[in-house]
């Protein structure tokens, strides 16, 4: 009777491990329908960590950029997105190439804003970008989601969240407002 009950409880603990992603994944199209969601993605790919001291943001070879993975993966989230009948409103981009490139692949169009390149060595720089990032996010009320494309940094500042290249995290407007998570994908 034990080893019964010990093989229910195995099959019930792996059924729920291998729903919870799908059902998670769901949440977070589901969240992305709402009027005002806003997609915080993480470029894709780019081998490295960090763009060499002489890096130039007007020429993409000085920089550090996608490779093939990051180009393909960027593409399919693109693919994610229609799979999932959503719709994209305004995309905004860090200026660095790897961020444009990303959602070019992703979405087809980019705006630039010098705001989501962060500021990983200077406080106050860093903080004044932070501030005028949530300035747009706080102005995005409605309509289709608004996608910004940035680095890791950034998303972890405005999100709290620490997630890998290519991953996004979605906010929620709430009804007082303010933006809350409400969840976080890695598309395969």
């Amino acid at each position: 009777m034990m080893a019964l009950i010990r093989r229910s409880l195995s099959v019930a603990l792996l059924a729920s491990l291998l729903y919870a992603p799908a059902a998670l994944a769901e949440s977070v199209w589901d969240a992305l329908r709402a009027p005002g969601s806003v997609v915080v993605l993480r470029h894709s790919y780019a081998p490295g960590s960090f763009d060499p001291p002489d890096a130039k943001l007007e020429d993409c070879s000085t920089q550090r950029n996608l490779d093939e993975s990051g180009r393909a993966q960027a593409a399919r989230i693109g693919e994610a997105f229609k799979k999932n009948a959503i719709a994209v409103g305004k995309v905004l981009s860090s200026p660095r190439c790897r961020c444009l490139d990303t959602a070019r692949l992703a979405f087809g169009r980019v705006e630039p804003l010098d705001a989501l390149q962060g500021a990983l060595n200077d406080g106050e720089l860093r903080r004044r970008r932070l501030a005028e990032t949530k300035a747009v996010v706080d102005a995005h009320r409605g309509g289709a989601p608004l996608v910004i494309v940035t680095h890791g940094s950034v998303v972890a500042d405005l999100t709290g969240r620490n997630i890998r290249m290519g991953e996004f995290v979605v906010l929620r407007r709430g009804p007082d407002g303010t933006h809350t998570v409400a969840g976080q994908l890695y598309v395969e």
